[in-house]
């Protein structure tokens, strides 16, 4: 068993929120948002930040795949959408929005389980390859600052490759500083001389 959920659920057929609550309560989760439209479920998520969604698309005022488009503006979270209809254009939106899955009417309990495990895990994933990303991005970024300062010793103190290398290795230990962070410090400090 996975740990408990807080889920949020919305839908404008008050029988359809009545079965998720029973239906997720059952399955050891938690629902922490009942909304019958969309703008109540922006609304309701902002101050209960749940683990997962589970919104039809079509309700009155902003239909369910707005909401999430607008809830997932402020942080990702993993969202399920159910609709009556099989239309390739929710498909595509949902697509476009990150949806991790479409369920269509009429759902069961035996639905639910496996699509929320589905979800969870591919959420990980995605998760787990975004702060691969970002952390591949910041260490292009160091070694770009790092190169630009051994540049600048290398000018400034005539000394060779390793040598600056090595004087950016010792200044990070001695100041007790990542070494991009030293490397900024001496870019800035050339800047302010008036040499870039």
């Amino acid at each position: 068993m996975e740990k408990t959920l807080r889920i949020a659920v919305a839908d404008d057929e008050p029988e359809m929120l009545q079965f998720l609550e029973m239906a997720l309560t059952s399955l050891g989760h938690e629902v922490v948002v009942q909304a019958r439209n969309g703008h109540a479920l922006i609304e309701e998520c902002r101050t209960t930040h749940p683990d997962l969604i589970i919104a039809d698309i079509t309700m009155p005022g902003i239909d369910g795949l707005d909401a999430v488009s607008q809830i997932q503006g402020t942080g990702l979270i993993p969202v399920i959408v159910v609709s009556a209809h099989h239309d390739p254009e929710f498909i595509q939106r949902a697509i476009q929005n990150h949806v991790l899955a479409y369920l269509v009417k009429p759902i069961k309990k035996k639905d639910l389980e496996p699509a929320i495990s589905l979800v969870v895990q591919r959420f990980k994933e995605f998760e787990t390859l975004r702060q691969e990303a970002d952390d591949l991005r910041q260490t292009l970024e160091d070694r770009k600052l790092i190169e630009r300062a051994k540049g600048i010793l290398m000018k400034l103190a005539g000394i060779d490759e390793p040598d600056a290398f090595k004087r950016l290795q010792l200044l990070s230990s001695q100041k007790n500083q990542k070494m991009a962070e030293i490397a900024q410090s001496i870019i800035t400090a050339n800047e302010a001389f008036g040499d870039s």
